[in-house]
């Protein structure tokens, strides 16, 4: 049975203090120090300073590099739209557009993914730069630019940081940003010139915020210090392939091709049961038959998600619950009579956002000139990532596919062991610059297979490799195993080329040659033309592996039997082109089904929204309806709970005895179910969930899953039986709140599916209390207390008067700067930061404004940006994205979208020359 455990209140442990101040300590000087100035400058900062980082967008500068003038036209919210006659000067015209908007955060971008943040900001960065340098992003982008990478990509590339560096020249950093006059007050720090593998140093970034299950895969190991096998399978159910009564496919791909698979591997597949079936795996295989339980290994990879956790977020929440709608809907089913299609990426909610809306538009498509295209794109990063040309359209989902394995290494001397041989590292020193410090000198070692050690750069690491269990086969520790990173992405690639062959693709097949090149991150691929094709892909450098290795647990670098076998070839990659059913959708779902012979994942996301999306388009479809731009959006909206429609009417059929109970259990009488920001039904329900999980789930987890600071009197590991109070050990949790476990997603939606008719199951065991002297194993007693628990939560947070409790005043966004407005004093953070909004939707919904049930009720992802195409008229498309144009702070352009974006309003979006004219605020001429 879950050990028996019991919450306490108490002081945080000694690691809290530790890891967040590390955070915390992000130019807190330069913070205090900034003020102090403000003061005593407030009219320099008021007028000067502020003003004199705005862009210019009217009248005319000339630009040396650029073959003919360019325009750029922007519209009411500050959006760009570019034309010039040439690609150069297109792309040249972009670096220079997107830095007048957004320099800072590309600066501070660059100086993430080359390992360099304590240049800007100081000592309190080292260790992030130490792990940073360890991967070596930087280095594999040059060596992607300098080896890999089309020569017209070059170009593109130098043209692009040609014009960032037009822009830069003769600016201090005040002129650029108001950060950089900030940073003036403590170090003497000057913005460098853009190269091309900045840019291209940026796609890593991004990969590893979208790198797949590395964080299962730690969760799962570490819940084996406190859970059995059979506990933690529960917790990591079998993905539901088929829903519903008629046993409908519960994946992307359900009429569509792998149909090139190798005859070679067919047979291997057949005589090895290779399969990609698996999915929810118990987390119960040993390391090479080791007992995955022992707690060296628990600490270990506790080490390892501190080292992760303490990196900045790229994109996402370091990797943990991003997700994504996108689907599109063929012509015959939408009122157009051409398809539609829309996306929505959920990522961390960010100042300024992520995303960038720029038009790309040569005067005539041409040899010489060959790009008309708009979208979503990352300013530092030239070419649309995401949006629509003149022939086609394509929205992204992440795909989840595993790329990355975690080897333990048998060290040796100055190398390792390697099937009984001894290896040498690759090794390379690393200097680290310090704002106001000493320089650090670091070395970084790497397995001849370009695996880096991460734990040369965590004591603990170091430290636990001397205790990790293994099987009696396995070499003499000596003085431990190390930890190296096996990752698609720390090979040389080419998805810098498919972003240029995606934007001037014109069909099907361009689509998919493009497809071809994306390396990392694997992405969903949602396609839609103007000819009435849909269709998908699945691309990327995806590993396969050896006989019994699903990549979800850590195995023995020491043996070659576990070293990747090769990369699934493109050919065998699914894909689905205009299915008969009309309609595709992504939103994380399993890509295939059980017959598909390579394991993609074990960690896909379990369905809901897809389910909720594929019922709400079938839903019109079958009543005849058609659908149309404004459907779409409204289903971008859609703020259904899944797991309350589930347990609802169970929670209606109790009967607390607390009057006060009863009161806020009426409020599910004739609730629809939908997560509106001014619904007291989904305030109470979702406080119910997220107690229920806690009783039944969270109580019982090791204290390296559960929040940070939340202590509970715990049996001691290492006892076999039941244990008396005064024997019971306090442990506190260790995870920050926004991603601790059990954080409320679909898989608990199944993981509580799958237990429900349970009623006695150990997992709905309610404490003993003053009420009641012993622990009963009771669904609906633990419900009850869930339900208790609920009520008085919410009066502490929002009053005993439930006619004034709402969703929305639990569930609000924050936006923060992603520096400055992070720690330090608060009139500063006031400045650079806004919020709160309130708003609907939920976690599993497909509105996925995403929270932690484990930590709270605020919003920790977002729909980073919306936008629904309209293939038959693309003037008569919508987008929204989070914030604005513009990264400075006082810019009219900062947040003006984020209202319209809170109450799901889209924006139009010109396209055609005649709708960009007529939707153009300002014109700025750049003249050669």
């Amino acid at each position: 049975m879950p050990p028996n455990t019991t919450a306490t209140s108490g002081d945080k442990p000694g690691k809290s203090g530790r890891k967040k101040g590390r955070k915390a300590r992000l130019i807190v000087l330069v913070l205090v120090l900034a003020i102090i100035g403000g003061i005593a400058y407030g009219a320099y900062w008021s007028i000067s300073t502020v003003r004199a980082s705005f862009p210019q967008t009217k009248g005319s500068i000339t630009l040396e590099g650029l073959s003919g003038p360019v325009d750029v036209k922007r519209d009411g919210y500050g959006i760009p739209q570019i034309y010039a006659s040439s690609d150069t000067d297109l792309f040249m015209a972009q670096g220079y557009v997107q830095a007048q908007d957004r320099f800072y955060e590309m600066d501070v971008r660059r100086h993430m993914t080359s390992g360099r943040l304590s240049e800007m900001f100081g000592k309190s960065q080292v260790k992030n730069d130490e792990f940073l340098r360890t991967l070596g992003w930087d280095r594999v982008a040059k060596k992607e630019y300098d080896e890999e990478l089309s020569d017209s990509t070059k170009q593109y590339l130098q043209a692009y940081a040609k014009g960032v560096n037009a822009y830069l020249k003769g600016k201090d950093g005040a002129d650029i940003s108001l950060e950089y006059a900030a940073l003036g007050f403590t170090n003497d720090y000057k913005p460098a010139e853009w190269t091309p593998v900045d840019s291209v140093s940026w796609l890593k970034a991004m990969a590893w915020d979208l790198r797949g299950n590395m964080q299962d895969e730690i969760d799962r190991a570490l819940m084996t210090s406190r859970l059995g096998p059979q506990q933690i399978a529960d917790l990591y159910p079998q993905y539901p392939y088929t829903v519903g009564e008629d046993d409908e496919p519960n994946t992307i791909v359900q009429e569509g091709q792998y149909d090139e698979l190798s005859e070679t591997f067919k047979q291997d597949s057949a005589s090895s049961g290779t399969s990609g079936s698996t999915s929810g795996t118990s987390g119960t295989s040993g390391t090479s038959g080791s007992s995955s339980s022992s707690s060296g290994l628990t600490s270990q990879l506790s080490g390892l998600y501190d080292v992760l956790d303490d990196l900045p977020a790229a994109v996402g929440v370091n990797g943990s619950g991003i997700g994504s709608n996108s689907w599109v809907v063929a012509g015959k089913h939408t009122i157009t009579g051409k398809p539609l299609l829309a996306n929505d990426p959920h990522l961390s909610a960010s100042l300024p956002s992520v995303w960038y809306q720029m038009g790309l538009h040569c005067r005539t498509v041409s040899s010489k000139c060959q790009y008309d295209v708009t979208g979503y794109t990352f300013a530092g990063m030239p070419g649309v990532v995401i949006g629509h040309n003149q022939d086609i359209a394509w929205g992204m989902t992440n795909s989840g596919v595993d790329v990355t394995d975690l080897y333990l290494e048998k060290l040796s001397g100055d190398g390792y062991l390697y099937d009984g041989k001894v290896r040498p590292f690759t090794t390379r020193e690393e200097t680290i610059k310090v704002a106001g410090g000493a320089s650090k000198k670091i070395v970084v070692r790497q397995t001849e297979d370009e695996m880096p050690l991460l734990s040369d750069r965590d004591d603990e690491l170091v430290k636990v490799g001397k205790k990790a269990t293994v099987d009696n086969a396995a070499p003499d520790r000596g003085d431990g195993y190390a930890v190296a990173l096996k990752w698609t992405a720390l090979k040389a690639g080419t998805t810098m080329d498919a972003v240029f062959a995606m934007d001037r693709a014109t069909d099907w097949n361009d689509f998919r040659d493009a497809a071809k090149l994306f390396d990392v991150p694997s992405q969903n691929l949602v396609y839609a033309d103007t000819k009435n094709h849909i269709g998908y892909q699945l691309p990327g450098k995806i590993p396969t592996r050896a006989k019994g290795d699903d990549g979800s647990i850590p195995v023995p670098g020491w043996e070659s039997k576990y070293a990747w076998t090769g990369f699934i070839k493109f050919d065998e990659l699914p894909y689905e082109y205009d299915p008969e059913r009309g309609y595709i959708v992504t939103a994380n779902q399993a890509v295939v089904g059980k017959d598909y012979p390579y394991t993609l994942t074990t960690d896909w996301g379990y369905g809901a929204r897809s389910q909720r999306i594929t019922d709400l388009i079938e839903g019109k479809i079958k009543g005849g309806g058609k659908i149309s731009t404004d459907d779409m959006r409204q289903m971008q909206l859609d703020n259904s709970s899944e797991i309350a429609q589930l347990l609802v009417p169970i929670l209606l059929k109790l009967n607390p005895d607390d009057p006060d109970v009863r009161e806020a259990q009426k409020l599910l009488q004739g609730w629809g179910y939908t997560q509106d920001a001014d619904s007291a039904a989904a305030a109470y329900f979702n406080a119910v969930w997220r107690n229920i999980l806690k009783l039944a789930f969270g109580n019982k987890l090791p204290k390296e899953l559960r929040v940070e600071g939340q202590c509970l009197w715990v049996d001691p590991v290492n006892s076999t039986g039941p244990v008396d109070d005064t024997d019971k050990v306090r442990e506190c949790g260790q995870r920050d709140a926004d991603q601790a476990q059990p954080d409320g997603g679909d898989r608990w939606f199944q993981v509580v599916r799958n237990l429900l008719d349970k009623k006695d199951s150990d997992w709905w065991t309610t404490p003993a209390s003053g009420t009641r002297p012993k622990a009963v194993h009771d669904r609906d007693k633990l419900f009850e207390r869930a339900m208790i628990d609920a009520r008085w939560e919410l009066t502490a947070k929002l009053g005993k008067d439930i006619d004034t409790w709402s969703w929305g005043r639990l569930h609000r966004l924050f936006l923060k700067n992603q520096t400055l407005g992070t720690s330090g004093p608060g009139a500063l953070q006031y400045i650079l930061n806004r919020g709160p909004w309130k708003l609907s939707g939920g976690e599993g919904t497909v509105n996925a404004t995403g929270w932690n049930a484990a930590g709270g009720y605020g919003v920790v992802w977002v729909p980073s940006m919306r936008m629904v195409v309209n293939l038959d008229d693309p003037d008569k498309s919508k987008w929204i994205n989070l914030t604005g144009a513009s990264g400075h702070a006082f810019s009219a352009h900062y947040t003006d979208q984020t209202g319209k974006w809170a109450k799901g309003e889209l924006l139009d979006w010109s396209f055609s020359e005649k709708a960009v004219d007529a939707s153009t605020s300002d014109t700025l001429v750049l003249k050669p």
